[in-house]
C-alpha cells in the first residue's frame, strides 16, 4: 500500500508509530475483523490486537521511512507490549488487554516477525518459503482468535490453512501494486520461472499470458489450501465463532474462484459490496444449517501442498 505521508527524518523518535498509519481500518479488510458476529465480551481485545497489527503492518509497508527506520519502530512496538515503555498507544493498549485476560502477547509477536521480513527480504524462492512467511504474518491472527475464544489447539491446523489462503490471495490480488509500491513481489521466483513470466511483468498494465498463466496455478495451489480449512468452523466450540469462520471461509472461497479466472493487473479481484452481502449470508446461512443437522464437514489435503 502507498502511504501520502509526509516523509519522516532519519532522527529517531520523531513521532509515534500511530502517526505513520495509512489510515486503512478494520473495516476495509478482505474479511470481517470483531464484526457484530463476534460476541461483545471480545471485541474490544479484538480491535486492540488488530490496531497493533494494523499500524506495524502499514509502518513496514510506509512510503517514506527508510529500512533501518522501519525496523527501529517494530522493535519499539516490540518493547512496550512487553512493557519496556509506554509511547506507542497500540502497544500498550494491547498489552493491558491481554493482561485482562492473562493471555500471552505470543501472536502479536510473530506477526512483528513478518513484518520485519517485509523491510528485508523482497522476493520469494518457491512456495515453502511464502508458507514460511504466512506462518508469522498470517496464521497467529487466527491463533489469536481461537485463544480469545478458549478453543482447543488441535483447531489450529486447519486455522492456520484457511489463514495462509487469505494472505497468498491478498498477495495475488495485491501483486501489481507490492511490486509497484514496493518493490516486493511474493510470487515465487520458481513458479514465475516455470510458466516463463518474469517479475517486470508486473509493471504491465495487463498480464502477459506467462504470468497469467503463474498466477491463476498459484489460484489452484491457494484453493487447496482452503480445501484443507473447510473442517474449521466444525472443530471450534463457540457458536458466533463458528459463524464468523464460515463467513470468512465463503469470502476467502469466492475470492479464490475469482483469482483463478481473472487478471489482477487489468480485472477487478476483489469482493463488491453486493458480493460482500451474498458471501455472508451464505456463510451465515451454511454454518447454521450445519449446526441445526449436525453436520462435520471433511477437510480435504490440499494437492502439491
Amino acid at each position: 500500500m502507498e502511504h501520502a505521508l509526509k516523509p519522516v527524518s532519519p532522527q529517531f523518535p520523531m513521532t509515534t508509530a500511530a502517526e505513520l498509519r495509512s489510515g486503512k481500518t478494520h473495516r476495509d479488510e478482505n474479511f470481517p475483523v470483531a464484526s457484530w458476529i463476534i460476541h461483545p465480551r471480545h471485541r474490544a481485545l479484538i480491535l486492540a490486537y488488530y490496531n497493533f497489527v494494523r499500524t506495524a503492518d502499514d509502518i513496514a509497508d510506509h512510503a517514506s521511512l527508510l529500512p533501518d527506520e522501519k525496523l527501529r519502530y517494530l522493535d519499539l512496538l516490540d518493547a512496550e507490549l512487553l512493557g519496556k515503555g509506554e509511547t506507542q498507544k497500540e502497544a500498550v493498549n494491547l498489552r493491558q488487554a491481554l493482561a485482562e485476560r492473562g493471555m500471552s502477547p505470543r501472536h502479536a509477536q510473530d506477526v512483528l516477525i513478518a513484518f520485519r521480513m517485509d523491510v528485508t527480504k523482497l522476493r520469494y524462492e518457491n512456495w515453502d518459503e511464502v508458507i514460511h512467511y504466512c506462518r508469522y504474518s498470517a496464521m497467529p491472527v487466527g491463533r489469536f482468535m481461537l485463544d480469545v475464544h478458549g478453543e482447543a489447539t488441535s483447531t489450529w491446523a486447519a486455522s492456520d490453512a484457511l489463514c495462509a489462503g487469505l494472505q497468498v490471495n491478498n498477495h495475488l490480488q495485491d501483486c501489481a501494486k507490492d511490486y509497484k509500491n514496493l518493490n516486493r513481489v511474493y510470487l515465487p521466483r520458481d513458479a514465475l520461472a516455470a510458466s516463463g513470466a518474469t517479475v517486470e511483468m508486473l509493471g504491465e498494465a495487463k498480464s502477459p499470458a506467462p504470468l497469467l498463466q503463474c498466477l491463476q496455478a498459484l489460484a489452484v495451489r491457494t484453493e487447496g489450501l482452503l480445501d484443507e480449512s473447510k473442517s474449521l468452523s466444525a472443530e471450534v466450540k463457540d457458536l458466533r465463532l463458528g459463524v464468523e469462520i464460515s463467513v470468512i471461509q465463503s469470502f476467502a472461497d469466492k475470492i479464490v474462484r475469482m483469482l483463478k479466472v481473472r487478471d489482477p493487473l487489468s480485472e477487478r479481484v476483489h469482493l463488491s459490496p453486493l458480493e460482500l452481502l451474498g458471501q455472508s449470508l451464505a456463510g451465515i446461512g451454511s454454518e447454521m444449517m450445519r449446526r441445526a443437522v449436525g453436520l462435520h464437514p471433511v477437510s480435504k489435503p490440499a494437492a502439491g501442498a
